[in-house]
């Protein structure tokens, strides 16, 4: 039998008491000029007519039954039905965005069936000026995030005359011929590099033991430094409830850029204290700000080798990132943010990937794991949201002619984690995706304005204006 991994098995079965845990992504499209009247009839038709390979790992899915003893083992199906997979949604005429975010997330917070491959794909159409866009989703068992985006980006082009293109299910020759995996740099792929490195690295453990209690000191003392389950408990670590809410930001790269090199940071570091002036505004509007700082789990890539050991593409550690919601000062915010990305940087590197997740393993574990008890305890915080950053085309691209617009990140929410926000580079522009459970931030669609807010406060604030 092919036996699921421990995590993959303890998540399938978790969903049953607990929250789905899929990811998707929205890609927004503009028609070309030449499209008739018949254009999104034709996509969607040929879109679930068989007529090229389905991805193997789009015909894989788990299963559990009588047959395998209570294991859960991994399916696959020759014939995919994309009659079921593929599906349309036709807004009200004259619709805006946030008819599409409303409708996005009805869409997310719906479960994918068990009992054939866990993916779906719908094209919304309706929006203003003929606008269209694809909802892919795709469980988290199957792909992580970041291997579902590269799935569709693989799929696209930078010939806006190409018309004989493959939908995004299609079997690409460029995922096929990818040597090194794709690394998922969010919570759940965090904790399958926790499970990974305690299982299979003895090593791991001496280093632990013989040189990183020294430590525990700094984590107390030190202002970028988080100690573990000490982020302090709001609305955004309750029970989720079954509805989410979605919505999108797009700001311009060179406005990102102009703070970055004012300030002398990163443009990760940028993009986190923008996110950190939402939450701070939001949860100031709704009297819940905590007194201490909300703390936000971040990637931080590890490149090349692990020390000495070669390594297959890059690996993810990931630190925990205090986002300064304290602070009236949206200037003294980016540099809190930047000194504990510089520090984690440095003590991920130091460390490796493998070592410095173990590290977190006590912040992150009941965070992720909690949930999928009948009863959620209010426990200690190990942090409040997690902020990804995953890079996108740096050119503009096209599916058979469309125009891709903005590409967001729909990411995985559950209890204990009821908010996500990653965020796309592409191209000229960086695309903010938000997904929250709707009973926890049920005006979700503020903050759209409120992202431009804070980048115009970060803007005035280190003179990245005139």
């Amino acid at each position: 039998m092919d036996l699921l991994d421990p995590l993959d098995a303890a998540m399938m079965t978790g969903e049953v008491i607990a929250s789905p845990l899929h990811v998707s992504a929205v890609l927004i499209l503009e028609p070309p000029a030449d499209a008739g009247p018949g254009y999104l009839d034709d996509i969607y038709q040929r879109a679930r007519t068989p007529s090229v390979a389905v991805d193997r790992r789009l015909r894989r899915y788990p299963h559990v039954g009588t047959d395998t003893g209570g294991l859960w083992t991994w399916r696959e199906t020759d014939t995919v039905d994309l009659g079921r997979h593929v599906t349309r949604r036709t807004l009200p005429a004259g619709s805006g965005r946030s008819a599409l975010w409303h409708l996005v997330g009805r869409l997310h917070a719906e479960r994918l069936d068990r009992s054939g491959p866990m993916w779906s794909g719908c094209l919304i159409d309706g929006l203003d000026d003929g606008r269209f866009a694809w909802f892919v989703k795709v469980h988290h068992t199957v792909m992580d995030g970041v291997a579902g985006l590269q799935l569709i980006i693989d799929g696209l082009s930078a010939d806006p005359e190409r018309r004989d293109m493959p939908p995004f299910y299609a079997a690409s020759g460029a995922a096929a011929g990818r040597s090194n995996p794709v690394r998922s740099p969010g919570p759940l792929g965090q904790l399958r590099s926790i499970v990974g490195a305690s299982a299979s690295s003895v090593e791991l453990t001496g280093r632990l033991v013989g040189g990183e209690l020294s430590d525990l000191m700094h984590y107390v003392t030190g202002d970028t430094t988080v100690a573990p389950l000490t982020a302090p408990y709001t609305r955004l670590n309750h029970r989720l409830g079954d509805e989410r809410a979605v919505a999108a930001a797009t700001v311009a790269k060179t406005r990102i850029k102009a703070v970055q090199s004012r300030a002398g940071a990163t443009g990760n570091d940028v993009v986190t204290a923008v996110v950190a002036g939402v939450l701070r505004g939001w949860l100031m509007d709704h009297d819940e700000l905590p007194g201490r700082s909300l703390v936000a789990l971040c990637p931080i890539t590890v490149r090349g080798r692990e020390h000495g050991t070669p390594e297959s593409g890059n690996a993810f550690g990931g630190w925990l990132c205090p986002l300064g919601t304290d602070m009236d000062d949206p200037a003294a915010r980016l540099d809190l943010i930047h000194r504990s990305m510089a520090e984690g940087k440095r003590q991920v590197g130091k460390r490796g990937a493998g070592t410095s997740m173990l590290l977190l393993a006590l912040s992150i574990a009941p965070t992720l794991l909690t949930p999928l008890l009948p009863l959620v305890p209010r426990l200690r915080t190990g942090y409040n949201l997690p902020i990804s950053n995953v890079p996108g085309p740096r050119t503009e691209m096209y599916w058979n002619g469309a125009h891709v617009e903005e590409i967001y990140p729909v990411s995985a929410v559950y209890g204990g984690q009821a908010l996500n926000v990653t965020v796309c580079s592409y191209a000229d522009r960086v695309c903010f995706g938000w997904v929250a459970g709707a009973e926890v931030m049920p005006d979700i669609a503020t903050v759209t304005e409120r992202t431009e807010r804070s980048l115009a406060e970060l803007e005035a604030a280190v003179g990245a204006r005139g």
